[in-house]
């Protein structure tokens, strides 16, 4: 039960640390403005107030409805995991954590918040798309799911036997 209790704090850690930021961020910052103007690193990285009705990086506008039944299929099934599977390591229930509390902080703005999913967080040198906790929280687990399946089928490859031959007996 120690480990389904490690899934637990990181989801709800993570789910107050999302819902915590937007709220700070809904209150102040204006709508497409941003942190002082243009801090933390003007032109590199900026914390600015962005809705987005779409899913993650902006793509499917319009279309978020149709993540509600996977957010919550997303969020069961990490649950469920976590805990049928007690003996996975440490970072595999941290991942499922994160992965259930990304899922669940934007359907939460999507359910609660008719102006979509608040977005926050901007690398405008790359202009990547803005983006939360939660999606960031997403980005980690899968970061995490994706480096230990890695090494679970790196470490766990069968190994080649060698047999030694010896050169046959000279008379």
């Amino acid at each position: 039960m120690k480990k389904f209790a490690v899934f637990i704090s990181v989801l709800l850690a993570m789910l107050l640390v999302d819902q915590g930021v937007k709220e700070w961020v809904r209150h102040a910052i204006p709508r497409g403005g941003s942190l002082g103007g243009s801090k933390p690193f003007p032109g590199v990285f900026e914390i600015t107030l962005n809705y987005n009705q779409g899913i993650a990086f902006g793509l499917f506008q319009g279309k978020a409805n149709l993540m509600t039944p996977i957010a919550l299929i997303i969020a069961i099934g990490a649950a469920v995991y976590s805990l049928r599977n007690r003996n996975e390591g440490f970072h595999m229930h941290v991942a499922m954590g994160l992965l259930a509390s990304g899922a669940l902080g934007n359907l939460y703005d999507r359910l609660f918040d008719s102006r979509g999913v608040t977005d926050m967080f901007w690398f405008r040198l790359i202009d990547f798309p803005v983006f939360n906790v939660a999606d960031a929280c997403i980005t980690v687990a899968t970061i995490l799911l994706i480096g230990s399946w890695w090494y679970d089928a790196v470490s766990k490859s069968p190994k080649v036997a060698t047999v030694e031959t010896q050169p046959p007996a000279t008379e």
